[in-house]
């Protein structure tokens, strides 16, 4: 499937498709189709501040619509690109259920949505460590992702 109206996807798989009612549990997403989509998204101001406190950060990446690969490319330099390892956290069940029930290509989702990570800070090399303690002091939930290379101005998987 080609997501050409985005704005519609979820909607059009899960009740046109799928043909779930809002109150309808489904297995696959573990709760009812209407508290999976309704979920309140979290604010990353406190665990920001924290981290642009601690000196670690170089850039930040809301990933909303665009999905990592429209959002990263915005924050990096030309002549950098990022790898992101594609194995690193685990996607939510929703984005796999929305991936079978449309049949959507691994790019396409990528591109769409933030399959799970909502926020992507650059951290020097040198200071992922002290990044790192910063977070687990805050009970932070947190992924080592990728990385930043020397290349085209984009994001590859791995």
């Amino acid at each position: 499937m080609f997501l050409d109206d985005r704005r519609y996807l979820v909607p059009k798989l899960l009740f046109e498709e799928a043909k779930y009612g809002p109150e309808q549990y489904v297995n696959e997403l573990k709760d009812k189709t209407g508290a999976a989509l309704m979920r309140t998204h979290r604010s990353y101001l406190a665990i920001i501040k924290k981290l642009t406190n601690a000196e670690v950060v170089s850039g930040m990446a809301h990933i909303t619509g665009g999905g990592i690969t429209d959002n990263l490319p915005r924050i990096i330099p030309k002549g950098l690109g990022a790898v992101v390892d594609l194995a690193s956290w685990q996607v939510p069940p929703l984005f796999e259920h929305l991936q079978q029930l449309g049949n959507v290509a691994q790019d396409e989702m990528l591109r769409t949505f933030n399959m799970g990570i909502g926020l992507i800070v650059v951290v020097p090399a040198e200071k992922v460590k002290k990044a790192k303690a910063v977070l687990n002091r805050a009970n932070e939930r947190h992924h080592l992702i990728g990385r930043i290379v020397r290349g085209e101005h984009k994001v590859s998987y791995n």
